[in-house]
């Protein structure tokens, strides 16, 4: 059938569509419905004893360590809930490096001697399982051999129920971590990274007054999304396939109007979104807005803000939820950050603050923000973070398939940098030049029309095109892709925010316990700040051709694909410079943060640290010096391999075997990636090889070829250095040069 008959066929259907009959009750109240399939803090406290229940909230309020003597009355209650919610299996749902979520499934019913069955669900069944760690992404941290991996209970992610039309399943969100401790997730990272930012955060509290405050991040994601009919979808293999289309011609119309933005919702994708909003109210997910995005076919959702690591939780279940509501609706949800040319791509911008139920957010300025100190420390501290890990920040939301979307039709350019708006520009500019002494008040605009209300109006405007802007009590930003997870981006800013406070509170502390005011030490903090990181503040137009050229004077980084932004992560390690990443660690002894042989790993930033503080002797260099040091010590020697033992003394009698290769002498694609499976997993280095030269056995010593071979060859980075990113397959191709991305247009 060729392509026109296909799209004629596809167009009958399109009209033919009837739409599905309605799921939900229209007398039925959204308020009786939000959070009905939620093990919430009202279910807990109604079902759990009072002394249980004021343990779990202890832990989830305060972070107070979890006590596992609760855990079977938990268990015990939790089951009975879900029972009743016709649910006849549990799942521990976790969050792999694929960016996608993972369950296994397991029934509560378990067979008694009289032919029956009973209803089982333990406490060390709540609290731990156990699925295999060696079958998903781990940067060669797990392996067929050795493939043991847990799954733990997260307790300040609430349970639900998952219904489906083929049963109800009990979800409990939980970690994923290796039998040695590393963290194989998304989830493990982000939780070490908020309580590493509290821990600090609570240390300039206390500075100013406030003691014992438990400070926790804040994330509000907007999700952008594309629908297009099925009968459309299964027709464009590269849709099917890429989740973009890689050719075709443009459309006589497209966005030039603007008329599709805020226009009224067609009936057709309002039903869709009436649906989706439901199931997400019953699983106690916040959504607020909704409105049609730029391009044709373009929406977007933006839940309430949560804390961060819910945020996340539900940022993947709403994904999931979304893909199976318009499968019933006819419609296919796709969440590719450029799936066409020529109109806007598809992000996920996150909203960061941080806070308390006591304090509130504490990015609020005020209407005086030039008095208010406990507002410009954090956000000084902010600034600094940036601008000293922007590299860091890029690589958070690097992607084959973002990279298609940045620096063009309103998404935000690859160089990081700050948008602060008019008030708190001015109110910096005064800092850097002595003391801010006043502030940009709000305004208010008279429109001219008597029966208009007079509308105040902000002391500063909105950029669009800033990759992290102040939008008034929050952080935007404004670079992660549609499709990834927040817990990336979040994790990040979080550990540069641990950094950064904790670089502030030593200075303010030091300065005290010297005998400075504490006045005086907080504004020559601020001052040094802005002196020596203002540069990141960059409140004009970054869609300009001068501001590039002017980034680069500036000393900031153009990282415009993730080729380049990938030897930031590496270096950003190897120089030590990240200390707070060697804080989010397992506590205890750090043993399983070690190889075999008792030397330090040079892949510790995924498992969260290599060694502890006090291990580095006050030498930022260190962890740097410990991965060369590895790879010294454990270099192949010539004519061997890596790897001590009998087998490998063995091995090291063999000859070396020649590749496969096709009948015309060369070397077959899949011999072709070396390293793919991690270290020890992957392919061995030839002969004389150097650590990160580029070169693989298989290849027979020849250095790799194309755009990524040099790329990791040149940052001295593994060729497994895409697994700890959790690079999906098809990215991972791309970036190799292979289909789809060498067919791709870039927009």
């Amino acid at each position: 059938m060729s392509g026109n008959a296909v799209r004629r066929e596809a167009i009958w259907n399109v009209e033919a569509y009837v739409p599905p009959a309605v799921s939900f009750n229209g007398a039925e109240a959204p308020g009786k419905i939000f959070g009905a399939n939620v093990f919430s803090k009202s279910v807990m406290q109604k079902r759990l004893p009072k002394s249980v229940f004021k343990s779990v909230m202890a832990t989830i309020d305060h972070g107070a360590m979890l006590d596992p003597a609760i855990a079977d009355s938990v268990a015990s209650a939790m089951k009975d809930w879900a029972l009743e919610k016709g649910a006849t299996h549990y799942a521990h749902v976790f969050y792999p490096l694929t960016g996608l979520t993972a369950e296994k499934h397991d029934s509560f019913f378990e067979p008694v001697g009289d032919g029956t069955s009973l209803a089982e669900f333990a406490g060390k069944t709540l609290v731990q399982g156990e699925p295999d760690a060696s079958s998903f992404p781990n940067g060669g941290l797990r392996n067929t051999f050795e493939a043991r991996g847990y799954t733990g209970w997260d307790v300040t992610s609430p349970a639900y129920i998952l219904e489906n039309p083929n049963g109800n399943t009990l979800c409990i969100p939980t970690v994923f971590v290796s039998m040695t401790g590393e963290a194989l997730d998304h989830k493990t990272p982000l939780l070490r990274s908020q309580q590493a930012m509290g821990e600090h955060a609570a240390r300039i509290l206390a500075l100013f007054g406030h003691e014992n405050q438990k400070v926790v991040a804040f994330c509000g994601p907007e999700q952008e999304y594309f629908l297009v009919d099925r009968h459309f979808f299964l027709a464009r293999p590269d849709l099917l396939n890429a989740g973009r289309t890689l050719f075709g011609t443009k459309p006589p119309k497209g966005q030039e109007f603007d008329d599709h933005y805020f226009g009224a919702i067609p009936d057709r994708v309002l039903g869709f979104m009436m649906d989706t909003e439901r199931e997400l109210f019953k699983l106690g997910i916040p959504a607020k807005t909704r409105h049609n995005e730029v391009a044709p076919g373009q929406f977007e959702i933006a839940p309430m803000f949560e804390r961060g690591n819910l945020a996340a939780d539900h940022q993947q279940l709403l994904m999931t939820t979304f893909k199976t509501v318009a499968k019933k609706h006819g419609m296919e949800c796709l969440f590719h950050e450029k799936p066409f040319a020529g109109v806007n791509g598809s992000g996920k911008h996150v909203n960061f603050s941080l806070g308390n139920s006591e304090l509130g957010s504490l990015l609020v300025p005020g209407d005086t923000p030039h008095d208010n100190a406990q507002f410009l420390v954090f956000c000084a501290a902010v600034i600094r973070g940036v601008h000293t890990y922007a590299g860091l920040l890029r690589v958070s939301v690097a992607s084959a398939t973002n990279d298609h979307r940045l620096g063009a039709n309103e998404a935000p350019p690859a160089i990081i940098s700050i948008f602060l708006g008019d008030q708190l520009a001015d109110v910096f500019e005064q800092i850097a030049k002595g003391a801010a002494t006043s502030s940009k008040g709000k305004g208010v605009m008279h429109i001219g029309v008597d029966t208009l209300p007079v509308l105040p109006t902000d002391p500063g405007d909105r950029n669009r095109t800033s990759p992290f802007a102040f939008t008034g009590n929050r952080f935007e930003f404004r670079a992660p892709g549609s499709m990834q997870t927040v817990a990336g981006p979040m994790t990040t800013i979080n550990t540069i925010m641990a950094d950064s406070l904790d670089y502030c509170a030593t200075q303010l502390e030091t300065a005290v316990a010297a005998g400075t005011d504490f006045d005086t030490a907080v504004q020559t903090l601020l001052t040094e700040i802005i002196t020596d990181h203002g540069n990141v503040v960059f409140n004009g137009d970054g869609y300009s051709s001068e501001w590039p050229i002017e980034a680069e004077q500036r000393g900031l980084a153009n990282l415009k694909t993730t080729l380049d932004a990938l030897p930031e992560l590496h270096h950003r390690v190897r120089d030590g410079a990240l200390r707070e990443v060697r804080r989010l660690q397992p506590p205890g002894d750090a043993q399983p943060l070690r190889d075999r042989a008792g030397a330090v790993r040079p892949d510790h930033l995924r498992r969260g640290a290599a060694h502890e503080r006090d291990r580095h002797d006050g030498d930022p260099a260190c962890c740097g010096q410990a991965a060369d040091r590895h790879r010294a010590e454990h270099r192949r020697p010539e004519g061997g391999r890596r790897r001590a033992g009998p087998r490998a003394a063995r091995r090291d009698q063999r000859p070396a075997r020649r590749p496969p290769r096709r009948p015309d002498g060369s070397a077959r694609s899949d011999q072709r990636r070396g390293g793919a499976h991690g270290s020890r997993g992957g392919h061995a280095r030839p002969r004389g090889a150097a650590p990160g030269d580029g070169r693989c056995a298989r290849r027979r010593g020849r250095p790799r070829r194309g755009r990524r071979g040099r790329a990791l060859a040149a940052a001295d980075l593994p060729g497994d250095a895409l697994h700890p990113l959790g690079l999906r397959s098809v990215e991972a191709r791309t970036l190799r040069g292979q289909w789809p991305g060498r067919l791709g247009h870039r927009a």
